[in-house]
């Protein structure tokens, strides 16, 4: 068999490379694991429990409860209107509520009212009792509303003209509809918050933080790397210099340094942790330049007058793509850290944005009792996501080897 004969069997180098990959179980497993948190991420309040902005609904009553922890709640409308949003305004931005959640350990209507004993975490103290008018239940304030029983309901200040609607509707409407059952899979935090959503939500922020650091670090370093490597001389001798420099220079505190120039907020952290990862890829990419500028159609493509822009994008960086997108793997891996610790340290996104280092930073002092497991999850969340990307890494490095 020809060597012409044994390539088209075979197939091409990216079928073969994929083949290899699949090959890998490990590698597959880290794959499917980052899709489905890439899923969970982008289906975002659709999915999350808690649909509000930043996953950010505060039950005080509730607060420091364990996983799988169960309450009853009662849904009173707010003096606020409801707009109707698109399905993209929810998934991207969540909704507000319109209501406040009362969570409650008994109930009882007496006339025109509904009576309910609160929810208190202290078994032995107790429970405060709170009064609500139905019609303040089940409608917002001051707003003319649908005709409910065959008449129109009109609220005004804090004076309900529902005097031709018959209490057993409302009564039955409030049981219907402003009684919910919730159940907090993964429990509360110390603000009463649904550690599930927090979770779900927060993972958006070290996704994007990969993405959007690696694609900054790839446009710099490629374009960093060919230029010296390609060039050579005076240039790559200051891509040298430049590349010394940076490295030099601890990661952590250049991203600090960089932060509080640029200043703490959501996409100041992309823009500092992508400043700081193009080093690597272009020390990778300048080596690679070196040893493909001088093969045999690199010269062919100068003798038939190609530009040097043209022979750098059509022909070398084609060429040198496998090992940037294993070192891109790594990469990711260390931005989804760095993101991690600077919001620790109070320097990444900021409240109530829920990052999954932040939310280390506010629950490690539960370490040492008994609510530990608001520190571990996001910790956990965190070593799981490494490691895949890890795991992948290696895995694309053995399945890109040419000689494997």
């Amino acid at each position: 068999m020809t060597v012409h004969e044994r390539m088209k069997s075979e197939g091409s180098p990216s079928r073969i490379a994929w083949r290899k990959f699949r090959r890998n179980p490990i590698g597959v497993a880290a794959s499917l694991f980052i899709i489905f948190i890439f899923l969970i991420s982008l289906t975002g309040y659709h999915l999350t429990p808690d649909p509000t902005p930043h996953a950010n609904r505060q039950i005080l009553e509730i607060s420091m409860q364990k996983p799988g922890f169960t309450v009853n709640m009662l849904k009173v409308m707010n003096n606020v209107s409801s707009k109707p949003l698109g399905f993209l305004d929810i998934m991207f931005f969540g909704k507000r509520d319109v209501f406040t959640l009362y969570p409650y350990t008994d109930y009882r209507f007496s006339a025109d009212s509904i009576y309910i004993k609160t929810f208190d975490y202290d078994a032995e103290s107790s429970a405060e009792e709170m009064g609500f008018l139905l019609a303040d239940v089940c409608f917002p304030l001051n707003e003319v509303l649908p005709a409910f029983n065959g008449h129109e309901i009109t609220f005004e200040h804090n004076d309900a003209q529902y005097g031709t609607v018959d209490l057993k509707l409302l009564r039955e409407k409030t049981q219907k509809e402003h009684f919910l059952k919730k159940r907090y899979l993964l429990g509360t935090d110390q603000y009463g918050r649904d550690m599930l959503s927090r979770l779900i939500i927060g993972s958006r922020v070290s996704l994007a933080v990969g993405f959007i650091a690696v694609f900054i670090s790839l446009i710099i370093g490629i374009t960093v790397g060919s230029i010296g490597g390609y060039f050579r001389g005076r240039t790559d001798d200051f891509v040298v210099w430049l590349i010394n420099v940076v490295w030099s220079i601890p990661t952590l505190l250049l991203v600090i340094a960089i932060t509080f120039a640029l200043g703490k907020g959501f996409w100041q952290v992309f823009v500092a942790v992508g400043l700081t990862m193009w080093v690597e890829v272009a020390r990778v990419v300048r080596g690679q330049m070196i040893s493909l500028r001088e093969k045999e159609f690199t010269e062919a493509a100068r003798a038939l007058g190609f530009s040097d822009i043209r022979i750098i994008v059509k022909h070398l960086l084609p060429n040198l793509m496998s090992a940037v997108i294993v070192i891109s793997a790594a990469n990711f891996a260390s931005a989804i850290l760095i993101e991690a610790g600077l919001s620790f340290l109070g320097l990444g996104v900021q409240p109530p944005i829920p990052s999954w280092g932040s939310m280390i930073k506010e629950n490690y002092a539960f370490i040492i009792l008994d609510s530990a497991y608001l520190a571990i999850l996001p910790g956990l969340a965190i070593m799981l996501l490494v490691l895949s990307f890890m795991l992948i890494g290696n895995a694309l490095r053995d399945a890109l080897d040419v000689k494997g």
